[in-house]
């Protein structure tokens, strides 16, 4: 499996071979399913709150006679049935947390990347880092090799900072650090670029643990 490889101007300049430990797996899906709802599960508050019949204003007494008055019975103001009254089964906070394992979280992120991979959606900016923090350079780079318009992940190292400033305000450009990408970044992006080939080998060993 291989990315192309661009220069800053964005011209074709090489390949580079991806790792098949991370690259070239075989896509397990209902994994990769299980591990993003999990992900958009754990992005939940849980703060929602509505306010039951016990916990509205008013109550106490009965608001008419039982029988004589032509209208429905009723025992409380509170009911749900009646304008201002409590919210019958409305939301309560609540934890939506899901636990997965470190081995279902690697597993994952290799079915992610191994499916951009195949779609040949991968690619490495060859040059460590623009000469200068740009967002016209970086969207320009972008349009040049049909990336401009797509969802893209851009992969980035500690030393990057000219590209994180580059690419931060581009629509559609996600920025995250070689070690902190989850799947849900790479599956909600179109394309991934890797800032130097460095962070391809890099990734193999976060995928590994170490």
């Amino acid at each position: 499996m291989e990315a192309k490889v661009y220069d800053v101007n964005g011209v074709e300049k090489s390949s580079v071979s991806l790792p098949e430990a991370v690259f070239g797996c075989e896509v397990n899906e209902a994994l990769v399913h299980t591990v993003v709802k999990a992900y958009l599960a754990n992005q939940r508050q849980g703060t929602a709150k509505t306010k039951g019949r016990s916990e509205v204003s008013g109550g106490g007494r009965k608001p008419f006679r039982q029988k004589g008055t032509g209208q429905a019975r009723a025992g409380s103001n509170t009911s749900p049935l009646w304008i201002r009254g409590g919210k019958a089964h409305g939301a309560q906070p609540r934890d939506y947390r899901q636990g997965l394992t470190k081995k279902m979280r690697r597993g994952a992120l290799v079915s992610a990347y191994s499916a951009r991979a195949s779609e040949e959606n991968v690619a490495v900016l060859d040059g460590a880092d623009f000469v200068e923090p740009k967002t016209s350079l970086f969207a320009g780079f972008l349009d040049k090799i049909g990336f401009s318009g797509k969802k893209v992940l851009v992969v980035i190292s500690d030393d990057s900072r000219n590209v994180y400033l580059s690419g931060r305000n581009v629509k559609g450009v996600t920025l995250r650090r070689y070690c902190d990408v989850c799947t849900y970044d790479v599956v909600h992006a179109d394309k991934v670029l890797f800032v130097n080939e460095d962070l391809v080998n890099k990734v193999e060993g976060v995928v590994k643990g170490e």
